[in-house]
């Protein structure tokens, strides 16, 4: 038998259907949403936050969506994965809509990952 947070994943990734493949991978007790191998989005306590960035971030901020935060050596520290919005779950086409944003977030940010790597590499030659 599934467990709530399970069957929880399960129901946001046929929500997210609109959007495309969508994968949940289990992570330290939540869930890390893929598409086309990269995470753009997790879940945590039944909770869906999507990935946000210097573009996206005041989208979340201005509707008053807290970012995800955990404790670490007795401090909060906060991901760049913000909660979605309620309306994403009555409506399939703003489910969509925020994971694409969600999505083009995590390429931004593996293109910059990757510069900078390519970038570092080119600095040690």
């Amino acid at each position: 038998m599934a467990s709530a947070r399970q069957e929880f994943a399960e129901y946001v990734v046929e929500q997210m259907a609109q959007f495309g493949p969508v994968r949940a991978r289990r992570m330290f007790g939540g869930f890390g949403l893929y598409h086309d191998g990269l995470m753009f989005a997790l879940i945590v306590e039944e909770r869906l936050y999507f990935k946000a960035d210097a573009q996206t971030q005041d989208d979340f901020v201005q509707r008053g969506l807290r970012p995800f935060t955990y404790t670490a050596k007795g401090r909060a520290v906060a991901l760049r994965y913000f909660e979605a919005p309620p309306d994403v779950f009555d409506e399939p086409d703003c489910m969509a809509d925020w994971a694409r944003s969600a999505y083009a977030c995590a390429r931004r940010s593996s293109a910059a990952a990757a510069s900078r790597s390519r970038h570092a590499a080119g600095r040690t030659s």
